[in-house]
C-alpha cells in the first residue's frame, strides 16, 4: 500500500481501508497541528500510516511490546509517533487534545466519554470495530463486551456531525463511523 510518494508500507496486519481513505481526505481539512491519536493502536498498522500521511501521531495501547513494536518500525521507516503503554481505565486521556482519532478493532464502553472529550472542537473520529453479527463467521470476538449491537456506534456519537456510517455483514461484519465534534 503506497501511503504517498515517499513511504511504503506494508504490516503483516495491512492497514484499514476505510482509515487510510478517509486520513487521506479529511488531513488537509484539520486545523493545526493535526494531532491524531491511535487509541489501542496495537502494533501501529494506522500510526504509520497516519505519520506518513503528515500528521503529529500518538498512539496508546495496553501492550507494552506492541507499543515498542510500533515505535520501531516508525523509526525504521523515517517516521516519528509518539506512543504510550497505559491503561484507559487507570490513566484518562487529555481533555481537548486531539483533531483526530482513530479507532479499530476496539471496543470499550465506558471510554466513549472520554473519546468523545478527547477531540478539540472540530475534531475527527474513524472507527470501524465488529458488529454482533460478527458472530455469523464464527472467527473474531464473540462477547458482547466487545461487539457492537446495530446503531450503537452512531448513536455514542448521536451529538457529532456524522459525515459517513455503516453497517457491513461481509467481509466483516463491522460498523464504520466518521464524524465531526461540534
Amino acid at each position: 500500500m503506497i501511503v504517498n510518494s515517499e513511504f511504503l508500507i506494508v504490516p503483516s496486519d495491512p492497514p484499514s481501508p476505510f482509515v487510510v481513505e478517509w486520513a487521506s481526505a479529511l488531513g488537509p481539512q484539520l486545523t493545526a497541528p493535526r494531532r491524531l491519536l491511535d487509541l489501542a493502536m496495537g502494533r501501529g498498522r494506522h500510526a504509520l500510516v497516519c505519520a506518513g500521511l503528515g500528521y503529529r501521531v500518538f498512539g496508546v495501547d495496553l501492550n507494552l511490546d506492541a507499543v515498542l513494536a510500533a515505535t520501531m518500525e516508525a523509526a525504521r521507516l523515517g517516521l516519528r509517533i509518539r506512543t504510550w503503554c497505559a491503561d484507559l481505565t487507570a490513566a484518562p486521556l487529555p481533555r481537548e487534545r486531539f483533531e483526530a482519532m482513530v479507532i479499530t478493532r476496539y471496543l470499550q464502553r465506558d471510554l466513549f466519554g472520554a473519546i468523545r472529550q478527547a477531540l478539540t472542537p472540530g475534531g475527527i473520529i474513524l472507527y470501524e470495530t465488529f458488529t454482533t453479527n460478527q458472530r455469523a463467521h464464527g472467527v473474531g470476538p464473540t462477547s458482547p463486551e466487545h461487539l457492537l449491537e446495530p446503531g450503537e456506534l452512531r448513536d455514542r456519537f448521536d451529538r457529532f456531525e456524522v459525515l459517513f456510517y455503516e453497517e457491513v455483514r461481509r467481509p466483516e461484519a463491522v460498523a464504520r463511523l466518521v464524524a465531526r465534534k461540534s
